[in-house]
């Protein structure tokens, strides 16, 4: 498809008059007065502005949208069938159920996109006629295309990439649970400490793909083009026998909150270094597991959300994707943890009072806080020295006289130093 073909039978707009479009639209989505769908179909919005906009349910059906400035915008549920959407910056777009069929998204940057359960196979593209516009249009089916694409800490859960061009693709710390790969093209894809529980990736192309500490439990490979891809330190299903031993590993935990129950009187506080904790499921949710030691324990996409964790030892610990939010963390080691994509919302991580004079604050230094949610979680006090906080997100957070030694601040969002 040539350039001129692209752009046939497409009306060009202007800033001003796709900002009136799009204002009319935020009005009809939040049931405003004088409010109206946007209809942006077969639309040239090469290069125009669309960030922080709401265009919820809007229809961009086949426009162009090349080098477009899309940061932030909410596109949930909209339709960007067989769009030209090459090189467009959509980083932390939301774009939760958007139709991408057949579109083009060659070199975009997704990063931190919210894509759940978005669409992008392949599509029936309507070409305009060069001279007769859309009055003749021929009909072309297009694979989708994300070669080359950054969707770096992107969360694609239940997103459908069946047939999917994805050559060189960054989807490094992405969150593919459940996401639909089979026949995709995958080839030299940067997979590394992706989260792909339970993916489809049947006769996909993995060939030269790097998927070293990724997440594939639940994951069959035995159809895949697997030549050449580096699998090392992946986490795969867990054992017979981790599974055998979490009966006994739930007793310990159990055993833990009877000790915190009695004031120490009865149960013990639980030992579970170096143990794989995933075939507990989410049983520890809310549980009282006070100093119990974890160190390198593997707690990967597991539901600890509400569990009062003072003073616990979770030094090295796996923790991606895992659900802490509202836990009590207060003195906890988390020094050299993974958190990436961790859900710390509401957390607690500021000292743990020993009596009078004594406090024991939380450490989480080395840490990987990768697009870690960290809003609203009070850090009063932490140790966060040396931790990797790109993509992190401290809105709200409570920093007060925490320790930020050795770290690329710039690259976390919401610190406000001086503030809580």
């Amino acid at each position: 498809m040539n350039a001129a073909q692209s752009l046939a039978g497409r009306r060009k707009l202007s800033q001003a008059e796709l900002d009136m479009i799009v204002t009319a639209h935020e009005k009809f989505v939040t049931g405003k007065q004088g409010g109206k769908r946007a209809s942006l179909r077969f639309m040239n919005l090469s290069g125009l502005d669309l960030s922080f906009r709401n265009l919820t349910d809007a229809d961009l059906s086949a426009s162009i949208l090349d080098g477009c400035r899309m940061v932030r915008a909410k596109l949930d549920r909209a339709s960007l069938f067989g769009c030209d959407l090459r090189k467009a910056d959509l980083r932390q777009a939301s774009l939760q159920r958007a139709d991408l069929r057949g579109a083009c998204l060659r070199g975009a940057n997704l990063s931190q996109a919210d894509l759940t359960q978005a669409d992008f196979r392949e599509g029936q593209i309507a070409i305009p006629h060069p001279r007769k516009g859309l009055d003749t249009v021929k009909h072309e089916v297009r694979n989708g295309e994300v070669d080359e694409v950054n969707f770096s800490g992107a969360t694609l859960d239940g997103s459908q990439f069946t047939g999917v061009s994805a050559f060189k693709a960054d989807f490094s710390d992405c969150s593919l649970r459940g996401a639909k790969l089979s026949g995709a093209n995958l080839k030299e894809a940067n997979l590394v400490g992706a989260i792909l529980d339970n993916a489809d990736v049947k006769g996909a192309n993995l060939e030269g793909a790097n998927l070293q500490g990724a997440v594939m439990s639940g994951v069959d490979t035995s159809t895949a083009r697997v030549h050449g891809a580096h699998m090392t330190g992946a986490l795969t299903t867990s054992t017979p026998e981790a599974v055998n031993k979490a009966r006994e590993l739930y007793a310990r935990c159990l055993a833990n909150q009877q000790w915190c129950q009695t004031g120490g009187k009865e149960g013990a506080a639980a030992r579970l270094d170096g143990e794989d904790l995933r075939p507990i499921g989410d049983r520890l949710k809310g549980l009282r597991l006070t100093a119990m030691s974890a160190k390198g324990a593997c707690f990967v996409g597991m539901d600890l959300s509400g569990a009062q964790l003072q003073g616990a030892n979770l030094q090295n610990a796996d923790l991606r994707a895992a659900n802490l939010r509202g836990a009590d963390l207060r003195g906890a080691k988390l020094t050299g943890a993974n958190l990436t994509k961790a859900d710390l919302r509401q957390a607690f991580l500021s000292p743990l009072p020993l009596g009078p004079e004594r406090k024991t604050v939380g450490s989480l230094a080395a840490a990987r806080l990768r697009y870690a949610m960290l809003q609203t979680a009070d850090l009063s006090e932490a140790v966060l020295d040396g931790a990797d906080l790109r993509g992190a997100d401290f809105t709200g957070a409570r920093i007060a006289k925490a320790s930020f030694r050795d770290c690329d601040v710039g690259q976390a969002q919401g610190l406000e130093f001086g503030v809580g």
